[in-house]
Order: structure tokens, then sequence, then C-alpha cells
């Protein structure tokens, strides 16, 4: 007796961690229930599938999908595909190099447009800045560059993030004017 519902509840418990590795939703049946938002039914332009907003990168998207990959459990334990098309702007990537040459690099990973600068004063200043530009589009745009300034009280004015942003904006464009010239 003790055997057949121990049984019993293994083939449930394997029945039940099956269901959850399949994921539910996804035949696109609107049935009721818990799981009937999960699918949303929104239709989109083929430029908008192809390019999501981070980095230009393409994600596949599903006919009347919302974008988002399906999988499994077992994706969890696979490496992340190192061949990613992960695009930063060349020129706003050095021109912030150069405009921030002031502050000591602690970290640049020039693949996801990440760079972190330390504390450190701007000829003739007396105060500490520290610094992170994210340079997140391929595109030479102002909004394809973020960054934030801080001080040791805190973060920096509006006006002074503002100042070096114009800096390092001025200095890609600089660059890629010699850059189409050669």
């Amino acid at each position: 007796m003790f055997k057949s519902l121990l049984r019993g509840m293994i083939i449930v418990a394997a029945g039940l961690s099956l269901a959850a590795c399949g994921g539910f939703g996804n035949s696109g049946s609107s049935g009721g229930g818990i799981f009937s938002g999960i699918k949303a039914k929104s239709k989109r332009t083929k430029e908008q599938a192809e390019v999501s907003a981070a980095g230009g990168q393409r994600v596949a998207y599903e006919e009347g999908g919302v974008g988002k990959k399906r999988g499994t459990v077992w994706d969890l334990f696979s490496t992340p595909d190192q061949n990613s098309n992960v695009r930063v702007n060349k020129y706003l990537w050095n021109a912030s190099l150069e405009t921030l040459s002031f502050l000591p690099v602690e970290s640049a990973d020039p693949f996801t447009g990440v760079l972190v600068m330390g504390w450190g004063r701007a000829p003739g200043a007396s105060r500490q800045y520290r610094a992170t530009v994210l340079v997140q589009d391929p595109a030479l745009d102002a909004r394809s560059l973020k960054l934030s300034i801080q001080t040791r009280g805190g973060p920096a004015s509006a006006e002074t993030v503002r100042r070096i942003e114009d800096a390092i904006m001025t200095r890609a464009r600089q660059l890629r004017i010699r850059g189409n010239n050669l």
C-alpha cells in the first residue's frame, strides 16, 4: 500500500515537472484561467520586429506575438551566443575616452558600450568627479549617449553634465569628419 502511494506521488511530481518545462499558453488559445494573458496579441511592422531598442540587436518575433523568445529549462544551462551583434558608435566611444581623459579608467567594455571612470580632478578644478558613460546605439546622436557624473557630495549639477555631453558630442563629430577625410 505504501509503495503504491509513493509510486503515485512520484508519477504526479514527474508529470508536474514536465508540465512546468513546457510552459502554459504557448498554443495560442486564449482560454480562460490565470494563464490567459500570457500571449499578447499585437501586430508589429517588420522594422519594429527586426531591431530591438537595446543596441540594435536583432530579435526573432513570431507572427502576431510580442517578440519574446521561447525556450526551455535547458536554455538556462547553455552559454550565451558570443557572436551576438552589439554595435557601439566608435566616435562617441573614442570621444568619451578623450574628453574624460583626466579621469582614470576603471572599466571599459566596447562591446556593450559601458565605460566606468574613477575619481579624478578636471584641469584647473578643485572638485573631484567620477563618471559612467553608456554608448547604446550605433548612431552618432545625442540619444545614443548616456552620461552620469558624480562628485564626492553627490550627483553633479545638470549644467555640468550637459557641458560634458556637449564636449563629447563635439569631439565625436570632429573625429567623424577627420575619419571621412582619410
